[in-house]
């Protein structure tokens, strides 16, 4: 029977406070300028040191919080790491500049690193015409004309958050284990949301920073990007769930959004039963032909604004991608040049 989500701690932390989460473990939150406000980040107490985890959007307001915490939350004390879990830039955006603040090494996963560089120099296929052809094959210039400009927004978005990258890491692989303090930390690699998001588990106190790919409200975003236009991020990200059903029933999840809880196999339970619910009424819908565009007011049951327009259809083409390649749905090109899915009779 699995335990039921609780959550330790009533409020999050306020702007430049931090909550001790567990002995050592400092929750701490800075903004973001998106409609998901906040990101949770982590301080971990490694002897005299301090080793930090995710680094926040790089824009002024998140420096002037590190600053308060550099004098405050952590006392002045040296920084040993500064562990990354995945690219995206309210995880990576201030790597470079803790790192020069601070002296210490950038760690992540190779995937994640390389991935890094290759958004913000759009290459790679991070580029606006790749993705733009991407989104124009699934029906989005039909429905949203406007949407170029929503995308390269988000670009923008991703370069203002990330100013610069280290150009040096220290590599992250799976079941690596790494000491800091008195705990040792198992990496876990998860697929779906990121191409190869690090997540650190402590078996002694039942412990995982989870990073976004388990968080206690929200559904993380999975999408298709423009390099991998049949990919099947949905799948992946379903499969590394499984890798988390194994970790102890009361383990207590560090997310980056939202708060801290308990109760995960309640959670990823019910991730499963939502995703399949969302996939059946999806391929009941496509008794006749239609695009990812089509199927986004069957997904979102919401007004998309420009920034969750671009999530908002990697993610329809993520959940049409799943059932075409199960077998559930066919597709093919319209008259338009434009991918069409049709449930298998």
């Amino acid at each position: 029977m699995h335990i039921p989500i609780t959550y330790p701690h009533a409020l999050p932390p306020e702007p430049g406070e931090a909550i001790e989460v567990a002995d050592g473990i400092f929750w701490i939150r800075m903004p973001l300028p998106f409609q998901l406000n906040h990101i949770n980040l982590w301080l971990l107490a490694d002897g005299d040191k301090w080793v930090i985890v995710d680094t926040g959007y790089g824009v002024g307001a998140t420096h002037d919080l590190w600053l308060k915490h550099f004098s405050q939350t952590m006392a002045s004390r040296e920084v040993s790491r500064i562990v990354v879990t995945h690219y995206h830039p309210d995880h990576v955006g201030c790597a470079t500049w803790l790192a020069e603040k601070t002296g210490a090494a950038i760690w992540m996963t190779n995937g994640e690193y390389l991935t890094a560089h290759a958004a913000a120099g759009e290459s790679a296929g991070f580029d606006s015409q790749q993705v733009e052809a991407l989104f124009i094959s699934h029906g989005l210039a039909r429905t949203r004309p406007d949407f170029m400009a929503a995308q390269r927004l988000r670009m923008l978005s991703y370069k203002r958050g990330v100013p610069n990258l280290p150009t040096t890491f220290n590599r992250l692989m799976e079941h690596d284990e790494i000491t800091i303090g008195h705990r040792q930390w198992r990496i876990i690699t998860a697929f779906g949301h990121a191409p190869e998001h690090a997540c650190l588990y402590s078996a002694s106190d039942h412990i995982l920073i989870s990073g976004d790919q388990v968080l206690p409200r929200i559904t993380t975003n999975v999408g298709v990007m423009g390099n991998q236009p049949e990919a099947n991020p949905l799948k992946q990200f379903l499969e590394s769930a499984n890798k988390f059903r194994a970790l102890a029933p009361d383990t207590l999840v560090l997310p980056s959004h939202d708060r801290v809880f308990r109760g995960m196999h309640t959670r990823l339970d019910a991730l499963d039963s939502h995703h399949a619910e969302r996939l059946g009424v999806l391929e009941a819908a496509l008794e006749t032909p239609r695009c990812a565009a089509d199927i986004l007011p069957i997904l979102f049951h919401r007004p998309l604004d420009d920034h969750q327009l671009i999530f908002a259809i990697s993610e329809a083409i993520a959940h049409l991608n799943y059932l075409w390649l199960s077998g559930r749905v066919t597709r093919a090109k319209d008259a338009d040049d434009v991918w069409c899915f049709q449930r298998v009779r």
